[in-house]
């Protein structure tokens, strides 16, 4: 099998290209390094700098390989940013993926794996998340994810494009042989500051809130290795060859942590202390979001194997201690 995989140099495109390549699949992976980095995208692998925009890169592209599938990594995923600056979400987010699928179609190439969000769902109804929980998003990056999984509802029905949205709640992790890990600027996910803080970089760690209604008084949120991520990545296109139509999928662990037990598995998995202090809410931060699963176990056989958060952590901090990029 032969995949175009868009957004193959970031944090989870790289380990999906990695994941790919380990299963004896051809890559080519198509990234503008806005936010990528060259040094992640494993050997084995053919790289194209372009830009998913640009329609012409993209027939190029498309006219020298022939594709069974397409996965799409490329988006801006900063939720403050796209608060303050919403048009370079919906250009990039929801314009250039309709550049890319009018690419796809033109080379007849009829599936496409799609990397979503739970930010889809906005605030929580219910203390777990399933995929028939109201998707009312709270941000423009929320809703430019949801406006892409409703164009490809409507290619499915109009053009019969196969395809999966696959909605991560927290990625989180790095590759366990430690040569490609979690590199973002500025990073805002929990796990990296946690140990940015226990090597004293960074602006050091705060914690938001010690009042909400959970087991220790602060947030509690469902994190997924990022090697489990992009099994499922490899299981939705399985599914897409005896499956026609549109679907998405929940991606987690089905169970959630606290920040104050993230912090207390970094300190077991370190051993050493995690400095940080405390701070009040932010608004719009839930108490509790975690995912529920069961579809994508039962749909796609899926099943996460690195579920602890010992083990996310440990993986992490591999990567941690000597960053290549």
């Amino acid at each position: 099998m032969k995949l175009l995989i868009c957004g193959g140099a970031g944090y989870v495109g790289s380990h999906m290209v990695r994941h790919v390549l380990e299963k004896q699949h051809e890559v080519v992976v198509y990234d503008n390094l806005s936010t990528g980095h060259r040094a992640s995208v494993p050997a084995g692998a053919t790289f194209v700098h372009g830009d998913i925009g640009d329609a012409a890169r993209l027939a190029r592209v498309f006219g020298e390989h022939r594709f069974d599938a397409v996965m799409h990594f490329c988006a801006r995923s900063l939720v403050g940013e796209s608060v303050v600056d919403p048009y370079i979400y919906y250009e990039n987010n929801v314009g250039n993926t309709l550049t890319l699928l009018g690419a796809m179609r033109h080379a007849g190439v009829d599936r496409l794996v799609f990397s979503s969000t739970a930010a889809v769902f906005g605030h929580p109804v219910s203390d777990t998340i399933d995929e028939s929980h109201p998707t009312a998003p709270i941000n423009p990056y929320g809703h430019s994810k949801l406006m892409v999984e409703r164009v490809l509802a409507d290619a499915s029905k109009a053009y019969g494009l196969r395809s999966v949205a696959l909605r991560y709640f927290n990625a989180a992790g790095a590759s366990c042989c430690g040569t490609i890990g979690e590199a973002h600027d500025p990073e805002t996910h929990l796990i990296p500051n946690v140990l940015k803080a226990v090597l004293g970089q960074g602006k050091g760690l705060k914690v938001f809130g010690t009042d909400y209604d959970t087991r220790d008084g602060t947030c509690v949120r469902d994190y997924v290795h990022v090697n489990d991520l992009a099994s499922a990545h490899l299981l939705a296109i399985d599914y897409m060859a005896k499956n026609e139509g549109a679907f998405t999928f929940n991606l987690g662990n089905g169970e959630g942590f606290t920040v104050r037990e993230v912090i207390a598995a970094a300190e077991k998995v370190t051993g050493r202390e995690v400095p940080h202090e405390f701070a009040e809410r932010r608004a719009g931060d839930p108490a509790v979001l975690v995912a529920s699963s069961q579809q994508a176990r039962d749909a796609l056989g899926w099943r996460p194997e690195m579920a602890r958060m010992e083990d996310i952590l440990s993986s992490a901090w591999k990567w941690h201690l000597e960053p290549r990029y």
